[in-house]
This record gives structure tokens, sequence and C-alpha cells, in this order.
């Protein structure tokens, strides 16, 4: 029997006027609520990340034809405008918040955008929006010190945890990059799963901590939209994504060698 795949959709903002900031991964509200759409008569079944885990985890089937939503950050407009779509078709999701960013006594002044405030966030909650971790100043994870990554992950589970009454199970590595030390930091800290970005399908073999997403933008039109979910041109539609994130790897890669060299005195 062959390994089942999963689509888990990554999200950021949705909004009719997002800022340059956050332009280019937002949605407008009609392109969401059009692929919510195509999600419900292509008959597949959103689950929380929490649940699509603790089924790879246990060996518990699956539902058919399962998909995951998922939100990073926290913009206004998961509440204002994607929180309508998903309740129309009965929809769970997951949105992984950066407390430092969010709206209220936590507000760090880093969020792009309009950002959600803590009411909102906990009516996500009660509307079944699972509410996961993404960091509290959203970092480059990997790039930070063990202290600064702890407290990273700690207070954004703390904060969480205060404000909905519930740890967080689920974390997203902020820009989707993580390493061996991040991930076993991430565990140690009591987050159940993580998500990555990837840009391909989620399948049980990646392990809890490194599952794959693929990216849904403002560029991304409805038939390549029906063509990821389906599971289908995965490698062609993100071939560019992934030529940008190796680069990317290439340039970061030398940097921390770089400073790894200037602490040492070399």
């Amino acid at each position: 029997m062959s390994e089942t795949r999963v689509p888990i959709l990554m999200y950021h903002a949705v909004a009719t006027d997002p800022n340059e900031a956050t332009r280019a991964l937002s949605v407008t509200p009609e392109a969401f609520a059009e692929q919510m759409a195509v999600l419900a008569d292509r008959g597949l079944t959103p689950v929380t990340t929490a649940r699509l885990a603790a089924c790879w985890r246990s060996g518990r089937a699956l539902p058919e034809r399962p998909v995951l939503i998922t939100f990073d950050d926290g913009y206004e407009g998961v509440h204002r405008h994607a929180l309508p779509a998903l309740a129309k078709h009965g929809f769970p999701a997951t949105l992984f918040v950066s407390t430092g960013w969010l709206r209220g006594p936590y507000d760090t002044g880093g969020g792009l955008d309009t950002m959600l405030d803590w009411d909102q966030v906990r009516e996500l909650a009660a509307a079944g929006v699972e509410i996961g971790g993404h960091s509290h100043s959203h970092p480059q994870l990997d790039q930070v010190s063990d202290a600064t990554l702890r407290f990273e992950l700690i207070h954004c589970k703390e904060i969480v945890s205060d404000q909905l009454g519930t740890a967080p199970a689920s974390f997203a590595y902020p820009y989707g990059y993580s390493s061996r030390r991040v991930r076993q930091a991430v565990r140690e800290t009591g987050y159940a799963q993580a998500l990555a970005v990837g840009n391909g399908l989620a399948r049980r073999a990646q392990g809890p901590y490194a599952l794959r997403r693929v990216t849904v933008r403002r560029s991304t039109e409805i038939e390549e939209f029906e063509r990821v979910v389906e599971g289908r041109a995965i490698a062609r539609t993100f071939a560019g994504d992934r030529a940008l994130t190796k680069g990317y790897a290439v340039v970061r890669r030398v940097r921390q060698a770089r400073r790894l060299v200037t602490r040492s005195g070399g």
C-alpha cells in the first residue's frame, strides 16, 4: 500500500489591500473562499495539525483525502475573512501565532501588518481553529543562540497557554527553516509536532518535526491550486521556490561560518 501524502496548505495574510511587506504571501478574501469551495467540491477533508500528527503517531486511519489549512503569524484577516469561509464549510484549520506580533499586552511592535488581538484568537479557537506556536518575535531560529532559542519557544508557549487556557501542541518554524538543534529544542519544549515549508506533500516518514507544507500566495491561480491539492505537478509548480531555497541556504551557511570564525577570533 502506498504511503499517504497529504497537502498541508500554508497561508499568511488574507486581505483585500495588504501592505507591501505581506502582499506576495497574501491571498484575497475572494480567492480564499474559492479555494475552500474547491476543497469541498473535490471531497477533501480538512484536519488540524494535531489530528494529522496524532493519527500518524498512533497508526490510526486518517479520513478520506485529508488536507490541512494552516496560517502563519496571526494576521487580522484570518478572523475577518478566512473564518467565515471556513465556517461555511465546517472546516477546521491551524493558526500558528507569533505571540510578540499580536495586538495586546505582549506586543513587541514587530507585526508586518494589522494583526489579530487575543479576543479574536480566542474566537478562532472556539470556532475549531487549532492555535499553535510560531515563536515570540519570529526570528530565524537556527541563527540564534541556545538561550534565545529557548526563550522564543518557551515564552510563546507560555503566552498561548495563559491566554487560551490550553498549551499549544503544534509549532511552525518561522521562515520554514530549522536544524537538528532547533527541532530538538521544539520537542523538549513540549510541542508534539512541527511544520516546515519545503513545498512538498507531507508524509509520515518525514517525522513529526519536519512535516512539509505547500505555499499558497497571491499569484496562485485556481488551476494551480487544484493541482496542488490533488498532489499533481508539485515539483514543477515549486521549482523556482526550491532553487531560491537552496541558494539562500548556501548564503545562510556561509554567514553562520563567518560568525563562528569571528567568535573564535580566527
